[in-house]
């Protein structure tokens, strides 16, 4: 057999191989509705995880208020208080301060997407955003994602002279 038709069998071979490999990968991933499905059981176990952690903060700096988030922003938690400052020639200023922690709502991308903002004391502590693709999320990592910010915060509080 001459080489020009053992390089066209070689190439037609390699055609074979990719297209048994897309069809194959075609096959693995997951389609439109199982993906929102796989986000919503994420989002579900995310959301009540953070709405556990995040409760917990007002029974140690009282004056915090919780409230749950649902909606365009996300599912999670908030909790915040604002403080005012009265200084000795009347004077006032007001100390806001604040974690929100949020799962983001599906969308084509088909991620996952862990949101966080931390305010203390009307300065911004931290601003994060964690997402990884639905088909490769490694849930107990966003569950120690969502105990360490809440435990960052917590952290940065207390260290403002906060604590109770």
């Amino acid at each position: 057999m001459d080489f020009e038709k053992r390089l066209q069998q070689a190439i037609e071979r390699g055609q074979r191989r990719h297209d048994q490999h897309a069809q194959e990968e075609r096959q693995r991933a997951l389609s439109g509705e199982e993906l929102k499905q796989l986000h919503s059981s994420y989002r579900l176990k995310l959301s009540e995880h953070i709405e556990a952690c995040v409760r917990r903060l007002p029974q140690h700096f009282p004056g915090f208020q919780f409230e749950t988030i649902y909606g365009e922003r996300g599912w999670g938690a908030g909790c915040s208080r604002d403080d005012l400052r009265l200084s000795k020639g009347g004077g006032r200023a007001t100390n806001y301060s604040r974690i929100e922690l949020t799962v983001r709502p599906y969308s084509s991308i088909n991620v996952l997407d862990l949101a966080g903002k931390g305010t203390i004391r009307n300065k911004e502590v931290f601003t994060r955003n964690v997402y990884e693709k639905l088909e490769d999320v490694d849930i107990a990592k966003f569950l120690d994602l969502v105990d360490a910010w809440t435990l960052e915060f917590a952290e940065l509080y207390a260290a403002r002279g906060e604590a109770p």
